[in-house]
């Protein structure tokens, strides 16, 4: 069974942005602040069941996986976690920018960018390797629930190295909007966040942080602990 705390670093776009806010009153959460927040009323014109709609996302706040949730090996503590998430920022690199726009990706809908991103390929990796030290090893159970059978082998090896399936070349960036969704279902929900998104005015996004998320215990959603400029 999973250990707790866990944590994972993640891309979000700072507690002032407006990505922030659009993502957070979608999901209905901050984790920020770790505040509830009302659905807006077109999410809920479209479907009713808006909560339903974006529950498994809510409980991980809107951000994108650059490594995913982990319990800590033992040994390893929160703090020094923190430093090396400070560490992890302060190497200089080139910061990925890239065109944000909404679409369907495996079936749920997300923000990702409109182009592959070298560089942003590049940061994910670099996550993936420099924090594996702190990850504690998988568990039978949770191996099981990622499904292996279903992984490609390529997956199912990263699964069994990383932790975790979707990473180096199975990377792909994405802000999480919605659980999957049928396809009748897709195409209005889809139609009616592109509009909202595009009322942000965002051509656009630089991936210039990471923040440190963490969750308590397996009821928790995960809040922001920490965040790091990326250093250019």
């Amino acid at each position: 069974m999973t250990g707790f705390p866990r944590y994972a670093i993640y891309f979000a776009a700072g507690h002032d942005s407006a990505l922030t806010r659009f993502g957070a009153e979608l999901l209905g959460y901050d984790a920020y602040t770790g505040n509830e927040l009302a659905f807006p009323a077109d999410a809920l014109r479209v479907a009713p069941d808006w909560r339903d709609v974006s529950a498994d996302p809510r409980k991980y706040g809107f951000h994108a996986t650059l490594k995913a949730p982990m319990a800590l090996t033992p040994g390893r503590t929160e703090t020094e976690l923190m430093a090396a998430c400070a560490a992890f920022a302060g190497k200089a690199r080139p910061l990925p920018v890239i065109r944000p726009v909404v679409d369907a990706i495996s079936g749920f809908i997300a923000v990702i960018p409109a182009e592959p991103i070298e560089a942003l390929q590049g940061l994910a990796a670099d996550c993936a390797r420099e924090f594996d030290s702190f990850r504690a090893a998988l568990s039978a159970e949770d191996r099981a629930r990622r499904r292996p059978e279903k992984l490609s082998e390529r997956q199912r090896d990263y699964l069994d190295r990383w932790g975790y399936p979707y990473v180096m070349e199975e990377f792909r960036f994405h802000m999480t909007l919605t659980g999957r969704l049928d396809a009748a279902r897709r195409g209005p929900i889809l139609e009616m966040l592109r509009a909202r998104f595009a009322a942000l005015g965002m051509d656009t996004l630089k991936i210039d942080r990471i923040a440190l998320f963490k969750q308590d215990d397996a009821k928790a959603r995960f809040r922001i602990i920490g965040e790091w400029d990326l250093r250019r």
